[in-house]
């Protein structure tokens, strides 16, 4: 996503909201592997963690 940094003067410059995204092992396919997923998919529970 994209928006602004807005100061205190109300200058304005854009900027970028990124994706926290973390190395995780998780298992795909029933095995574990290292991917890279963002927190929002392990939290909800779409990314299971390998144990």
């Amino acid at each position: 996503m994209v928006g602004n940094h807005v100061s205190h003067a109300h200058n304005i410059n854009k900027r970028r909201f990124n994706p926290n995204l973390q190395t995780v092992r998780a298992l795909q396919n029933g095995q574990a592997k290292r991917m890279v997923v963002c927190t929002n998919c392990i939290k909800s529970g779409r990314v299971v963690k390998a144990p």
